[in-house]
């Protein structure tokens, strides 16, 4: 299979749809996935790069069996090691963007910080501000534009592991059909970002632990508009493609 020959729909993801279909997928066995996400995501974070691609995996693989229906198991999460290779790779591209932005951005960071301070070691009030308020300029610019670039390598990358979960499709394939399925419903995932950034930004408030209690509800969302977009026995085309609009490819 290749990311040619996958169908994928448009115009499915509703974000509180996606919450509460998740909510109800996991609630009877919340406790089990709270453990399973928040191992999954504490091993992945970690060794990040190594390690993150078969953790995200082995989460979703549970999510996938429970929506079929199947039992799930603690050890579940752990299978995510049979596709290590190939969520690496995933991995592995899905840092190239932040590593474009960020690293260019604490050089020039660090050349400010350098040629700014004086050589005495001493800064007059009107350096000590001006220095002050272009250092925060530029910080506001960098959290903005680390921001900004999250949003655009969730959108695109959101589906990158569950593709490698559910289709057991090569790190590329996976990244390929990703792009091309994230930005044909990139209104909607934004929308659905937005929503889990709120619930995990009220859950952190509660002394940041209930940050953890919502974890497993934005996963399971994030498990639904996959499946929303991927519904399971779409593979090939047979005869021409769908209209536009509902299916895409």
């Amino acid at each position: 299979m290749t990311p040619d020959n996958v169908q994928f729909r448009t115009g499915v993801i509703k974000g509180t749809e996606c919450v509460k279909e998740g909510w109800a997928l996991i609630k009877d066995q919340y406790w089990l996935f709270l453990g399973i996400v928040f191992v999954g995501i504490f091993i992945g974070g970690a060794v990040p790069v190594v390690l993150i691609g078969p953790m995200m995996v082995g989460i979703y693989l549970c999510f996938f069996r429970r929506m079929r229906g199947e039992p799930v198991e603690f050890g579940d999460l752990f299978k995510g090691f049979d596709y290590f290779a190939q969520s690496l790779i995933a991995a592995l591209i899905q840092m190239i963007p932040m590593v474009i932005i960020l690293v260019p951005m604490y050089l020039i960071m660090f050349v400010l910080m350098m040629t700014s301070m004086p050589r005495n070691g001493r800064m007059d009030p009107d350096e000590a501000s001006t220095f002050f308020v272009t250092f925060l300029g530029f910080y506001f610019v960098f959290l903005v534009a680390i921001i900004v670039v999250a949003i655009i390598v969730t959108v695109f990358f959101l589906f990158a592991f569950p593709l490698i979960a559910d289709r057991n499709l090569s790190g590329v394939e996976a990244i390929k059909l990703s792009i091309k399925a994230g930005k044909a419903n990139a209104g909607a995932i934004i929308g659905l970002l937005l929503l889990n950034f709120g619930m995990t930004f009220l859950g952190a408030l509660c002394c940041y632990v209930g940050a953890f209690f919502v974890a497993p509800i934005t996963m399971a969302s994030y498990a639904v508009a996959y499946r929303r977009v991927f519904p399971e026995g779409s593979q090939l085309f047979a005869s021409p493609p769908p209209p536009p609009g509902e299916w895409a490819a």
